[in-house]
């Protein structure tokens, strides 16, 4: 076995001739074939510190596009413009051209806003157009509707919006909320289907005590087409000043509430019509699943 000083010895001879041939243009490659050294690491360890010659260097395939980004970027362009010309990210160009100038701004801050609005309110409106093709093509879809169409969907509009029996609290009577106007048509429509007299119903209004009471409660008796006598006198809601509310308005009427006087009987059949509905839709669900 050699002693450690003779191998030493010989790794800087090895050094110092790997050294003069790298100085004289070589690469690893050649290094390697040269010295007869076949393992990477004492090559390398044999170089170390010396760089390679630049006829081994390989050309960085985004050197064409740094220097056309930055020749842009001289010319004034911004980020976006260079991203579209040259097809690459922004993060890429930002580190390409960090160190040039920014551009003087063109446009005040104003016309720049402006025309950020612009294409905005453009957006919006092209988005609002969507909304109401779609909504159009929605209710043409429906087409006309039965009456035992309009008895179903007034079921469960009655059971999603009125009161209901409870096990602690009976009161087996019909009562239905609401704030919607095409809500309250609806439902009218529906007590017409079952045949329930205008006479039997009573209206009250609910509403905000800073709000107009007077126009609302007209409002309402002209909706369902009643005179004020069938109205029972507004609830009037608290305002509280630490609330800041949303319902404002000329658009804001409050709720309207129904009741129909004698509603035990009717109650009860909407109560086992809304759990037929239930009964008949499970079972359909299950079928489809199997």
């Amino acid at each position: 076995m050699a002693p450690p000083q003779s191998k030493y010895a010989e790794f800087e001879n090895l050094r110092e001739q790997a050294v003069a041939l790298r100085r004289h243009g070589y690469s690893l490659r050649q290094i390697r074939d040269e010295l007869k050294v076949y393992n990477n690491d004492i090559l390398n360890q044999l170089v170390k510190g010396e760089p390679p010659p630049e006829w081994t260097k390989r050309p960085r395939a985004k050197d064409d596009l740094r220097a056309r980004a930055r020749e842009l970027r001289l010319r004034g362009w911004t980020y976006d413009q260079i991203e579209v010309e040259l097809g690459c990210s922004k993060s890429s160009i930002s580190l390409w051209v960090r160190d040039l100038p920014k551009p003087e701004r063109k446009r005040s801050r104003e016309e720049a806003a402006a025309i950020a609005r612009r294409g905005c309110d453009a957006k919006l409106r092209l988005r609002d157009e969507e909304r109401r093709r779609t909504k159009e093509a929605a209710k043409q879809a429906v087409g006309g509707i039965s009456e035992r169409e309009l008895f179903l969907v007034g079921v469960g509009l009655y059971w999603a919006e009125g009161t209901k029996d409870k096990p602690y609290e009976r009161r087996e009577s019909v009562t239905f909320v609401n704030s919607d106007p095409d809500m309250i048509r609806l439902y009218l429509a529906w007590l017409d289907l079952l045949g329930i007299p205008r006479e039997r119903l009573r209206f009250s209004v609910m509403i905000h005590e800073n709000a107009d009471v007077t126009g609302a409660e007209r409002y309402w008796a002209d909706l369902v087409g009643t005179e004020r006598s069938a109205f029972n006198k507004t609830t009037l809601k608290k305002h509280n000043p630490k609330t800041v509310r949303k319902n404002t308005g000329d658009g804001y009427r409050g709720c309207l509430t129904i009741k129909v006087l004698q509603g035990a009987d009717l109650y009860r059949r909407i109560e086992g019509s809304w759990y037929g509905i239930v009964e008949s839709a499970l079972k359909a669900d299950q079928q489809n699943r199997t």
